[in-house]
């Protein structure tokens, strides 16, 4: 499997595909995750979709393998996850005869091709039934051999559905040697998602709060005073813009996390050649009434405004979640 071709089609039809295009590759994706043992990847990526699309979870599930698949590791790792629950119960005995006999089962280069009756069943002879390879690896437990022969999209949904190999998949076994591709999988899927479906943050109050939730840590420092804000005004011989001004209504700066610097209180703004540097280090600066965003490695990204620099960091922390 090409794992970098995978994933930008991944990327590419979760951002602009139709709703059932969507809700296959995602589904299709949290199984890949999961047989490669990144089970927290999986159910991140699994409940984004969820929170982000709100549609019915049965919609990840579509058909019998792939809801026999979600039964089949639930069992292993000894119960459903959190985004799992609105599935199906199945009765994991009867999926297993079920599946056992589909692993088996013959299959011609015919199938598929002809609708069922007369004609089909007069040319048979034509493409005489014969066991079908990868389905017979697994029915083997043959992991390695089955990994050999899975092609450039493995199914794998046969594979985490048949219930004698699935807690060697919980465990880790990754056959396709895609493990430590796997974060780095479900963070670009999120990130999509999140671009398909912008999350409304509402008010700056909400916004601050939804920031202080997904970063874990202490409290915002108190609102400045109308008076602080115009003061650093005055200091800084610039008018603020509303949104920033209505950020500092609400909190007098933010303290530094994971993804984003230090945002300055009014009693720490300053100007440089006309320039507001709005963070410590000085890597968000206010320019012309947008703010500039300065990164090393990637480069310099122009915000509309304060609160698109704000929910984009809010965006970041939830995928880093």
């Amino acid at each position: 499997m090409d794992a970098g071709e995978y994933l930008e089609t991944a990327v590419r039809d979760v951002l602009t595909a139709a709703d059932p295009g969507l809700d296959d590759q995602v589904g299709y994706a949290a199984l890949l995750l999961a047989v490669t043992g990144a089970l927290d990847e999986a159910d991140r990526l699994a409940g984004q979709w969820l929170a982000r699309t709100e549609r019915p979870v049965t919609s990840l599930a579509a058909g019998p393998v792939r809801a026999r698949a979600w039964a089949m590791l639930s069992e292993a790792r000894g119960g459903r996850p959190d985004w799992a629950e609105g599935l199906l119960p199945l009765d994991l005995d009867t999926e297993e005869r079920a599946h056992t006999e589909f692993l088996r089962k013959p299959v011609s280069d015919l199938d598929g091709v002809l609708p069922p009756g007369p004609i089909a069943e007069v040319v048979k002879h034509v493409a005489p039934a014969r066991p079908d390879r990868v389905r017979t690896a697994l029915a083997d437990g043959d992991l390695t051999r089955w990994a050999s022969l899975a092609g450039q999209r493995p199914d794998v949904a046969t594979l985490a559905a048949t219930r004698a190999l699935a807690p060697a998949l919980v465990a880790g076994a990754d056959p396709l040697g895609l493990r430590d591709w796997a974060g780095s999988c479900a963070g670009a899927l999120v990130a999509a998602l999140h671009e398909r479906y912008p999350p409304d943050l509402g008010t700056w109050p909400e916004l601050i709060a939804e920031i202080l939730r997904l970063r874990g840590g202490p409290s915002a420092p108190p609102p400045a005073s109308e008076a602080a804000i115009r003061s650093a005004e005055l200091r800084l011989g610039v008018e603020l813009p509303e949104d920033h001004r209505e950020f500092l209504r609400t909190c007098d700066g933010l303290p530094a996390d994971v993804v984003f610097p230090r945002l300055l209180g009014t009693a720490d703004l300053r100007a440089e050649n006309g320039v507001v540097v709005l963070a410590e280090p000085a890597v968000l600066l206010l320019s012309a009434s947008h703010v500039v965003e300065v990164d090393p490695v990637l480069g310099s990204t122009v915000h509309p405004s304060f609160r698109a620099a704000l929910g984009r960091h809010a965006t970041l922390l939830a995928q880093a979640g």
